[in-house]
């Protein structure tokens, strides 16, 4: 076991040891990119390129344009990508990868600001950069000490620091975020709301107080959302059951014609339909409980709308 967890030691050590050294460095280096007219062009090749292209899809999803372009594949053509107040961010270990020398002419001659984020800073490529990050690490933590590891981190972390800082001199907020990931879970928590996901009108399953539990579970398998609105007769929510309170009914007891009412949630935990997903999840995860499905209330009337399960916020489908 100690051979699994010694890496994380590596690494910890390695990152401890960067954020000592380089405090300055990652400060010039979001000077500069906060000046950047353009895009910020992340490139490398191998390991450190993965690296790169990583950094870069962040610092897009965070609000600052990026793209990033495989250092070999820039020698052939790619470059065209690069233009005026862009910024560029080489990666690399050994801070002497030919490809990003060969790359340099043509991006000074554009009179680009450049920064390295490498492992080794007294090179002839590091000199000719405007800025270079210290990226170098003891150890890497591999056997023999061969495969990048630690290297590959300091410089991930390098990457999320700029980002974050970033984001926050942008004023980035949560619906910009989203808008930033419609498509994804994150999307969907900050830009739809409970109403947007609800099952409501004729797929919202709901009975009267006076019925009985047998009626409910009827209800309840026909509808098969784990949960059904008791409402009375002239509409107003009256209280909530869920499978659960019908399973812990019938643990001890068996009349199936003992009114819903006996069994129901009066005052159940509920979602109003403005409550974006997130909040939802907040409301059906919280530490001192957590809820599977609840009714959506409307706020003033106090009327059932619909009812919303975890399955919903969750399914992307």
């Amino acid at each position: 076991m100690s051979q699994l967890l010694n890496i994380f030691d590596t690494q910890i050590a390695a990152l401890q040891r960067t954020k000592s050294l380089i405090g300055s460095q990652l400060e010039s280096a979001l000077e500069i990119l906060k000046s950047c007219d353009g895009k910020i062009i992340l490139t490398g090749i191998g390991k450190s390129g993965i690296i790169a292209h990583k950094i870069s899809s962040t610092l897009a999803s965070t609000g600052s344009p990026s793209v990033f372009i495989n250092a070999n594949e820039a020698l052939h053509g790619d470059l065209g990508i690069i233009s005026a107040g862009d910024v560029v961010i080489m990666l690399s270990k050994s801070g002497t990868t030919a490809e990003l020398i060969k790359m340099l002419p043509k991006i000074k001659s554009k009179g680009i600001k450049t920064i390295g984020v490498f492992g080794k800073t007294d090179t002839r490529l590091a000199s000719n950069l405007d800025l270079v990050i210290d990226a170098s690490v003891e150890e890497e933590g591999s056997p023999f000490n061969l495969a990048p590891m630690a290297s590959t981190t300091v410089s991930l972390v390098i990457g999320d620091a700029l980002s974050s800082a970033l984001m926050q001199s942008k004023g980035l907020n949560e619906s910009d975020f989203a808008s930033n990931h419609p498509a994804g879970q994150l999307g969907r928590n900050l830009l739809l709301k409970a109403s947007d996901i609800m099952h409501e009108g004729d797929k919202m399953p709901v009975c009267r107080p006076e019925n009985s539990i047998k009626e409910a579970i009827v209800n309840l398998t026909k509808k098969n959302l784990g949960g059904l609105c008791v409402v009375t007769e002239n509409g107003e929510f009256a209280g909530f059951v869920t499978d659960g309170d019908i399973r812990k009914y019938l643990s001890t007891q068996d009349d199936l014609l003992t009114p819903v009412s006996e069994i129901m949630t009066r005052r159940p935990i509920n979602a109003t339909p403005e409550m974006t997903l997130a909040q939802l999840l907040d409301l059906m995860e919280s530490p001192k409980r957590q809820i599977y499905v609840a009714p959506v209330l409307d706020p003033v009337s106090g009327k059932a709308l619909g009812i919303v399960r975890m399955h919903d916020i969750l399914n992307e489908g």
